[in-house]
């Protein structure tokens, strides 16, 4: 079971380096029923409970056009994460793992992503199903599942060549 700021026997946590501000701006605010991350589900669900992506000016704007798309991804900041941990044990099994290996919300940088269904829009506010993330979660951006695009120009050599063997 998660517990709140808990390190376990085989994790390992770093001192903080001083920040340098890359000029993140939050464009909304993330409502959901969870105040607590033992209560917050590990991954959202499509058929979970709908939650409110509300969206501030001036950024509403960015929202023409929206409604085309049936799913979304959200990227938004785990605002009551832990930051500094480098290795964790997450199942409590005694297996230890690279931050940079899980999708743990303990991260340098916690930016939380999920993909979600678009079930409404009330002005300035997205009804969605499939959020993972706290009440009160700061968004950070809005994209249309990229599944629905086509890619603009056609593959040049090299293209698959990326992981290949």
């Amino acid at each position: 079971m998660v517990r709140e700021d808990e390190l376990r026997a085989a994790e390992r946590a770093v001192e903080w380096p001083e920040a340098v501000d890359a000029g993140l701006v939050y464009i909304g605010r993330i409502h959901t029923p969870w105040t607590s991350r033992l209560d917050c589900p590990r991954q959202g669900r499509l058929d979970g409970p709908t939650c409110r992506i509300e969206v501030f000016q001036p950024w509403d704007q960015a929202l023409a056009g929206i409604a085309e798309f049936e799913r979304l991804e959200v990227l938004y900041w785990l605002h009551r994460s832990r930051r500094d941990l480098v290795l964790q044990s997450p199942k409590s099994d005694g297996a230890t793992r690279g931050t940079f290996s899980l999708r743990s919300p303990v991260r340098p940088n916690p930016i939380g992503t999920s993909m979600v269904a678009l079930v409404g829009i009330e002005g300035s506010t997205l009804l969605v199903r499939g959020l993972d993330c706290l009440d009160g979660t700061p968004l950070i951006d809005l994209k249309p599942d990229r599944c629905a695009f086509t890619p603009l120009a056609p593959p040049t050599p090299g293209d698959s060549d990326v992981g290949d063997p």
